[in-house]
């Protein structure tokens, strides 16, 4: 229990502590006029307050990742607990904070847009194809999970049959109208009490593990199994597991989430409370999750056998129902529907800006909304006949991508800024090396090479990057319209 509380402390002194010095290096100006007031157009540029602002943000960002990935990484063991820590302190909340501030100081631009101005043209060419795959898969896998949770629930709790199809469609629906109406109409109305439901439901199913006689929270683990691997798989933990937990510890999701945002906040000095700090709430029901999978099952093992039959949502539907009964199961389960339900509609929406900004489109006009809607809604149901599991492991190496690439990004702009370059440079050569390494060696999706040549290959491709990212690229002036 004492592990639990410990790393939930880390995290917390983490926002405090370390996100005071990120936010200090940054240098924010309560004076400048955020985009929420310069560029409000009562659709996407909506000033909103901080509280809201924030469980908006949580809900944005905190899709499935936090639960099935945690869940999935509990397999390798405590080590899980180690790095949702390390990595949502000193990368995660680092890589949304300047995702987010730096669409603040761009007028609310997009993640392409962000990293073609401190990377050059090319890079901003490549992500913005990126993104848009990114986007699709996050909101296929969003579309995909939530559906086949709720038709387990519906169909074992109630006397109803309703098809996989259904709830498909039912969500797709949702999502049509939630990507085009104006972001306050639903978005900023609704989800906050969905973020207030989120936390309670964290709460209590820790608290019921807490008070429970069957199950002890991490009871029967030593200090050494933090870094020991005990995947029963054989599954190496480097760099799996880097991959396997993303959205707890560092997604690259959440840079093309935190512009919705940027567009709301109506002041800078707010920036580290709804970005860093919602990326600390997400760290937070990520170690929930990974205590709850490496608790509720006797060992790993048998965590294992629960995984292979049913996926994480299994463990999830497990979970809920075993530590609070039918009713509170229920809505523990529904409150873990919601995440990705809430994550999938803004993935969509922010594809219709990226390409929006793109194009030149203004998007007052709910014609230009629809005619950009309409085709990624179209791919989005072709995907959604790809089996999940496939659809989920390239989300994973594509959403860590697309994290370095931030994270690069903001070294080349605190790098040209004359700032403290290290606090992004650090975790951008970390995780270079991860996706380098598990493209590599991975022999579903990548190369399958040796892991030492693969390993040494990811390290080599970091130290050159930070070379060229830090070296040249920081060297250059900042652009004109650039306030360091």
């Amino acid at each position: 229990m004492l592990w639990f509380f410990t790393c939930v402390g880390l995290l917390i002194g983490g926002y405090f502590i370390y996100g005071a010095f990120i936010e200090k290096v940054f240098g924010i100006n309560e004076q400048r006029q955020t985009p929420a007031h310069t560029k409000t157009d009562g659709v996407d540029y909506v000033p909103m307050s901080k509280n809201k602002v924030y469980l908006v943000q949580l809900l944005n960002i905190a899709g499935v990742g936090p639960i099935f990935g945690p869940i999935m990484g509990a397999l390798y063991g405590p080590a899980a607990l180690l790095w949702i820590v390390i990595g949502c302190v000193f990368a995660g909340a680092v890589h949304d904070y300047f995702s987010g501030m730096l669409s603040v100081r761009n007028g609310g631009a997009s993640v392409p847009s962000i990293v073609g101005k401190y990377l050059g043209n090319g890079a901003k060419h490549f992500m913005n194809l990126f993104a848009i795959v990114l986007l699709l898969l996050v909101g296929v896998v969003f579309v995909s999970a939530p559906a086949g949770m709720i038709t387990s629930l519906i169909n074992e709790q109630t006397s109803m049959t309703v098809s996989l199809g259904m709830m498909v469609a039912v969500i797709f629906a949702y999502y049509v109208i939630a990507t085009i109406v104006p972001v306050d109409k639903i978005i900023g109305r609704f989800y906050p009490f969905f973020g207030a439901l989120l936390i309670f439901m964290s709460v209590g199913l820790i608290g019921a593990l807490i008070v429970s006689s069957e199950h002890s929270l991490m009871a029967g683990y030593q200090v050494s199994d933090m870094f020991t691997n005990m995947n029963p798989n054989d599954m190496p933990l480097w760099p799996a597991l880097f991959i396997t937990i993303a959205c707890g510890a560092i997604s690259g999701f959440h840079a093309t989430q935190s512009p919705l945002m940027a567009r709301c906040m109506e002041n800078e000095k707010n920036g580290r409370f709804v970005f860093y700090g919602a990326m600390i709430g997400e760290g937070v029901i990520a170690l929930i999750w990974c205590a709850l999978a490496l608790s509720y099952f006797p060992d790993v093992q048998s965590l294992a056998e629960a995984v292979k039959n049913g996926g994480p949502g299994n463990v999830v539907y497990s979970a809920s129902f075993g530590l609070l009964g039918v009713f509170g199961g229920i809505i523990a389960f529904l409150g873990v529907v919601i995440l990705p339900i809430t994550s999938g509609d803004t993935a969509f929406r922010s594809s219709r800006l990226i390409l929006a900004e793109y194009f030149n489109m203004e998007q007052t006009s709910i014609k230009n909304r629809l005619v950009i809607a309409a085709p990624l809604f179209a791919i989005g149901a072709v995907l959604t006949q790809v089996d999940f599991g496939i659809i989920w492991r390239y989300f994973g190496f594509a959403n860590q991508l697309t994290a370095v690439m931030m994270l690069w990004t903001a070294s080349a702009y605190l790098a040209r800024a004359d700032k403290l370059h290290w606090i992004t440079t650090i975790p951008a050569m970390f995780m270079t090396s991860v996706v380098t390494t598990f493209i590599l060696n991975n022999a579903t999706l990548g190369f399958g090479l040796d892991m030492t040549i693969s390993t040494a290959c990811g390290v080599l491709t970091a130290a050159v990057v930070a070379f060229v990212v830090t070296n040249v690229i920081g060297k250059q002036a900042l652009p004109a319209d650039a306030e360091a």
